[in-house]
C-alpha cells in the first residue's frame, strides 16, 4: 500500500481529496473492497464498529465513523409509520449491508448498544435482505439526541408488514452508538 500513499503525500493539498478518490475508484474497479481505504474521522465519532472488523480506522481494531464517513457510503432514503411517531416520516441513511461492506465484513449478527445501554441483536439474515438502515437524517434534517439521533436503525416497516411485529420494533433501536459484529 505504500504506492498509494506516496502520491497522496506529494500532491498539493488541493489536489489530495481528487486524488484519493481517483485511487480509491481505481481500486474499486480493480475489485478492492472499500474497506481497504476506510479513513479516519475528522469530526465526533458517533458510531464505533468492534468484533469482525477487517479495516480498521480506530482504536484496538475499531471502526469509528463520523457523519460525514457515514454520508460517503450509498445513502437510501424511505417513509415509514412507527410506533414513535404518529405519522409517516422520511429516514435517509446506510443500510447496514453497506456499512459492514465498508468495514470488510460479510452480513452478519449485530449487538447494538444505545447511548442509554439498551441492547438488542439484530440477525444476519436482517442485514442480508437490505431491511435494517442506519438513519441519519428525519424528514432530510440531522437528528438530535432529543429527535432519537443522531443514529437510528430503522425498518421500512410500511414497505414490508412483515416487519410489522414488537420484535422488529425492539430491533428499531434509536441513539445508536455502536454495533459489534458477530
Amino acid at each position: 500500500m505504500s504506492c498509494l500513499t506516496s502520491p497522496l503525500r506529494l500532491a498539493a493539498p488541493a489536489a489530495r481529496g481528487w486524488l484519493a478518490a481517483a485511487v480509491l475508484g481505481s481500486l474499486l474497479a480493480l475489485g478492492v473492497s472499500a474497506a481497504a481505504a476506510l479513513e479516519p474521522p475528522a469530526s465526533k465519532v458517533v458510531l464505533t464498529l468492534t468484533g469482525k472488523v477487517a479495516s480498521h480506522n480506530g482504536p484496538d481494531g475499531t471502526a469509528v465513523f463520523d457523519i460525514g464517513l457515514l454520508e460517503r457510503l450509498p445513502r437510501h432514503s424511505f417513509m415509514t409509520k412507527t410506533p414513535w411517531y404518529a405519522k409517516p416520516r422520511k429516514f435517509s441513511g446506510v443500510l447496514l449491508r453497506d456499512l459492514l461492506e465498508a468495514v470488510g465484513s460479510a452480513p452478519a449478527r449485530l449487538n447494538a448498544t444505545a447511548l442509554n445501554d439498551y441492547r438488542v441483536e439484530i440477525p444476519a439474515e436482517d442485514i442480508a435482505h437490505g431491511y435494517a438502515m442506519i438513519a441519519f437524517l428525519l424528514d432530510d434534517q440531522p437528528m438530535s439526541v432529543r429527535d432519537k439521533g443522531p443514529l437510528v436503525i430503522i425498518y421500512p416497516f410500511d414497505d414490508k408488514p412483515e416487519l410489522r411485529n414488537a420484535v422488529h420494533y425492539s430491533r428499531a433501536i434509536w441513539q445508536l452508538r455502536s454495533l459489534d459484529i458477530q
